[in-house]
């Protein structure tokens, strides 16, 4: 069932074609009053992939970031890498650059037969607070390996080395591991790649759609045990610290809703999907990504998924003075899409 709410339009001023409709999916109150508004689009797919909400333009091309780290996870599994447990998680997740993550990345390194040197992510501190304070302390500065993408580029360095692919050039959109991985986002998502761009840790990313992302992931928990699809959905529900981190918003969604699957990733894009399959992703066009896991779990429940240990996830209050005068809301398109649903 489709529930398509009414939509904003960006104007147009320069004779271009006007820009995507977007729908308001949340929005700020801050002392009775709304201070910011976010706009974006938004899809929640029942288990067959057949929408059941649909908001904004879920087919526009997006650049998906970090939300498609478990398919380019896949795609090295695919390509022979020996990824399982936890070093599987860590190659689908962006973790907040705690010891134990940096244990991780090392191992799957040296088990490529490469040092942290190898890494073409670039220099970054870690994002666990404590565990920079400590550096700091310590007068440890930052590195590759504390950045939240490693666990990844290590993966794809285990997947060149495990074929004999070189390491060197890795992130070469030609390399025949990227090429692989296109191939492997474009199959999961049903979506043929829209645009190829590099990411923020110096990857190739491929553009999809918000349809595609929740497609893909809805497939991932429905996979036949035994397959790469279902091992990679395994992977991150049964070791989510690797995926995030202590407090990281997705390794709390996956401890605390049962059978559930979340990765986010920059600029306003997450993708969340039930036990049962289903999926719910968007993208924020202002790139903050401050509601979408309240938007997605605020979703899911209205579908049917109960979300009550993940409670905290979806009262953020608003701050004045350290005291909370206000929340985050559900943007007026978002409230009537989930409206019809009753």
């Amino acid at each position: 069932m489709s529930s398509a709410a009414p939509t904003a339009s960006l104007p147009s001023s320069t004779g271009r074609a006007a820009a995507p409709a977007l729908a308001e999916l949340a929005a700020v109150r801050r002392s009775g009053l709304i201070e910011s508004r976010h706009f974006g689009s938004l899809v929640a797919l029942d288990p067959a992939g057949e929408p059941l909400i649909e908001l904004g333009d879920p087919d526009a091309i997006v650049l998906p970031r970090s939300t498609v780290k478990p398919l380019q996870a896949l795609g090295c599994l695919t390509a022979g890498a020996p990824l399982a447990g936890p070093s599987l998680a860590i190659a689908a997740g962006s973790h907040t650059g705690e010891d134990e993550h940096v244990r991780l990345v090392r191992e799957l390194l040296t088990r490529a037969g490469v040092d942290d040197e190898a890494l073409g992510c670039p220099v970054d501190r870690p994002e666990d607070e404590a565990t920079f304070e400590r550096m700091l302390r310590d007068g440890e500065g930052r590195s590759r390996v504390r950045m939240n993408c490693s666990g990844k580029h290590a993966a794809m360095l285990l997947a060149a080395a495990t074929n004999g692919w070189p390491t060197a050039g890795y992130l070469d959109p030609a390399h025949p591991l990227q090429r692989h991985i296109r191939a492997t986002m474009a199959e999961l998502t049903g979506v043929p790649v829209g645009h190829d761009a590099i990411d923020g840790c110096g990857a190739p990313l491929f553009g999809t759609s918000v349809r595609g992302i929740a497609r893909a992931f809805g497939r991932l928990v429905q996979a036949a045990q035994g397959t790469p699809e279902r091992a990679v959905a395994d992977a991150m529900r049964s070791h989510p610290y690797y995926v995030g981190g202590s407090g990281h918003q997705n390794t709390t969604l996956m401890e605390t809703v049962p059978g559930a699957l979340a990765k986010g990733g920059a600029e306003g894009v997450i993708g969340v999907a039930a036990a049962d399959g289903t999926a719910v992703a968007m993208k924020i066009v202002d790139g903050s990504p401050r509601a979408t896991t309240l938007i997605a779990l605020r979703v899911l429940e209205a579908l049917g998924t109960p979300i009550g240990d993940a409670r905290s996830l979806i009262d953020l209050p608003v701050l004045g003075g350290g005291v909370p005068v206000g929340a985050i809301e559900l943007g007026t398109d978002l409230n009537l899409g989930l409206e019809r649903l009753a």
